[in-house]
């Protein structure tokens, strides 16, 4: 069985406060973008499972792939067999694109539809989120308003029109990374709590109002540090972009143009 999973992009990331067990909450709005994408085969092996992977080289081990760890799960859950998994990276890691998560939520989706597990979106949805806190979105992967650590979902199917209505382009600085927790270091704990549009209202609003009203907060920490990302943005608009924006943690960032 072959699949191809998705990245996303986050229209608007707000940081509302930091929960007892170290998370933080958020609201955002998650946009499944189909053009940038990985390749996941699965197949049934002989004896033990393994896991090869290729394409952008990724900097943990197989062992420690999230496709892994979800099959892992369901392994004791429901004991199915070892199985070969093949993963070939299109998507950059450690971009905001959550393109680990992706492969996790559609190894979930898959494994289910292989040894007839009969778990419904719910179910997979919930043990989406132990993997992960992007995880859950991918189950359904359509546009959804997201809170909590990113696993509370409101599907907004209106949004859907967004990958007719926009070319969306995503772009990476060359050799920029940046890590969830140096983003999250120099975050404006000030904003924590504040009003904020609400992100579903500001969809509604013209593109060309969207850059005074739908805010990443992680921008405001990451560019110092990486004025590249910044730059980026910056000449997304100069190209002509209707609304630009860093996705997630960064390094990533995408412009929505006129088609």
């Amino acid at each position: 069985m072959i699949t191809y999973p998705n990245c996303k992009i986050n229209l608007g990331l707000h940081v509302i406060g930091k929960r007892p067990d170290g998370y933080h909450n958020l609201e955002t709005l998650f946009i499944p973008v189909m053009d940038l994408c990985d390749t996941l085969e699965i197949e049934e092996a002989g004896h033990e499972t393994s896991m090869q992977q290729d394409g952008i080289v990724l900097d943990n081990s197989p062992e420690d792939n999230l496709c892994m760890k979800a099959y892992n799960l369901l392994h004791a859950e429901f004991g199915i067999p070892p199985v070969t998994i093949r993963l070939r990276k299109g998507i950059p890691f450690g971009a905001g694109l959550g393109g680990g998560s992706s492969d996790a939520a559609f190894t979930l989706k898959m494994l289910n539809d292989m040894f007839s597990l009969h778990l419904d979106d719910t179910q997979l949805e919930q043990r989406a989120a132990r993997l992960g806190a992007d995880c859950a979105f991918f189950i359904k992967n359509q546009p959804a308003y997201a809170t909590g650590i990113g696993d509370q979902l409101q599907p907004l199917p209106e949004l859907s029109i967004l990958n007719s209505q926009f070319s969306i382009q995503i772009e990476i600085p060359d050799g920029e990374h940046v890590s969830t927790k140096e983003a999250y270091s120099g975050l404006d704990h000030s904003l924590f709590g504040t009003t904020r549009p609400d992100l579903r209202q500001a969809v509604r609003q013209p593109v060309n109002e969207w850059s005074h009203l739908i805010v990443n907060d992680f921008e405001q920490s990451v560019f110092p540090i990486h004025p590249a990302i910044a730059t980026l943005k910056e000449d997304m608009y100069r190209r002509g972009a209707l609304y630009a924006s860093m996705t997630g943690s960064g390094a990533a960032v995408f412009g929505l143009f006129a088609v």
